[in-house]
């Protein structure tokens, strides 16, 4: 395997082609730009906020018997309680099933082809944001059994071979958890980049990307990615699939959600198990994000005014404007013909056995939508 870069180094090459690049302008443009371009991203616990989601389905064209499957938000933690969950529609039988691993719920409802399928899912949720005060230590306390599973490997995320040497070079040298975990998530943001011609929210395939170093994918590529190195350093980490629910209250187009359409508004995060801090949230994928996308001029450097404080943040938070479904992977959802989910936050449908494609909310009907209460 090639040696990879030290991601100081890598950094500081980065800046040193970036601060080159500036100099070709005057120095009051360059100050004035960034003046206009300075942006504040100070995401902080306070209120809990209410939100109804609300996903429909409607297979216009099925011929046969479908059965249909909606995640349900199942997490309950100290930034999200998942309150309740409704549904109607014209479903000969409709119940909720949960993974037995990582609690994922889901609605099934099967139909029987008398009439094209109708399902409707209402949920409430409550969310807050999320920033950790690190000069302070979490009384909260996880036991080595319950953190186990957040230290395995799974089918797209291994923690052996080139996963376990790319995660040793990165941290070699830290003293602690949060060192492993700052140097993994400094790594992450120089080496991999948003790719937006990725479908959905990528796959999620880590060992893939490192051997083929593209690096370049969607949250689901690169908060597993995270998440796998973090696993393979030692440290427990998870991935949070989920969905932006409204718009970010600090101006961010790129971490903000459309309640009235939320099509391709899912979005996975990451957590990592710190000692002293409990779990902590971790998001280096919208860091990259906002690299790429959010002033229409892919930036390279992650101390531009636009990146740095979301940088920042997103290290030890995130904004409550979105909720979490599930952390789990390798889903087989009971009934259906096909095999294993990677993860699980689109609905999913099939008829006559034959599978939907999630990613393509036009040929498979289906919105979400949500409106806070």
């Amino acid at each position: 395997m090639k040696p990879m870069k030290n991601p100081d180094q890598t950094r500081r090459s980065l800046l040193k082609a970036t601060s080159g690049a500036l100099l070709a302008s005057t120095l009051p443009s360059m100050a004035l730009a960034q003046q206009q371009e300075k942006r504040s991203f100070e995401p902080r616990p306070g209120n809990w906020r209410l939100f109804e989601v609300t996903t429909k389905v409607n297979l216009q064209k099925a011929g046969g018997t479908s059965m249909v499957w909606v995640p349900l938000p199942s997490v309950n933690t100290d930034w999200q309680r998942s309150l309740s969950s409704a549904w109607s529609g014209n479903a000969k039988n409709v119940r909720v099933e949960a993974d037995s691993k990582y609690g994922a719920k889901y609605v099934i409802a099967e139909f029987d082809g008398s009439a094209p399928p109708v399902l409707e899912v209402v949920s409430r949720v409550q969310t807050q944001s999320r920033a950790t005060d690190w000069s302070k230590t979490s009384s909260v306390r996880e036991t080595p059994a319950s953190l186990r599973k957040w230290m395995q490997p799974t089918d797209l995320m291994p923690l052996d071979g080139i996963v376990k040497v790319t995660a040793k070079q990165i941290t070699e040298g830290a003293r602690t958890d949060v060192e492993k975990v700052q140097r993994i998530f400094d790594w992450i943001i120089v080496t991999t980049y948003r790719e937006p011609k990725v479908r959905g929210c990528g796959t999620g395939d880590v060992k893939a990307m490192l051997e083929t170093r593209n690096f370049g994918g969607k949250c689901g590529d690169i908060n597993a990615l995270f998440v796998a190195l973090c696993r393979a350093a030692g440290v427990p980490a998870r991935d949070a699939y989920g969905i932006r629910l409204v718009p970010s209250a600090f101006g961010y187009k790129e971490l903000s959600g459309n309640p009235a359409s939320l099509k391709g508004a899912q979005h996975c995060r990451a957590e990592v198990y710190l000692r002293k801090h409990g779990w902590v949230a971790m998001d280096p994928a919208d860091v990259g994000k906002v690299m790429r996308l959010e002033t229409g001029t892919w930036i390279k450097d992650p101390d531009h005014p636009v990146v740095a404080p979301v940088r920042k943040a997103l290290f030890g938070g995130w904004e409550g404007n979105w909720m979490a479904y599930n952390f789990a992977h390798d889903l087989k959802l009971p009934g259906s013909s096909t095999g294993k989910l990677g993860f699980l936050m689109y609905p999913q449908a099939e008829t006559n056995g034959e599978a939907y494609d999630p990613l393509d909310p036009d040929a498979f009907k289906y919105t979400i939508s949500a409106r806070e209460i």
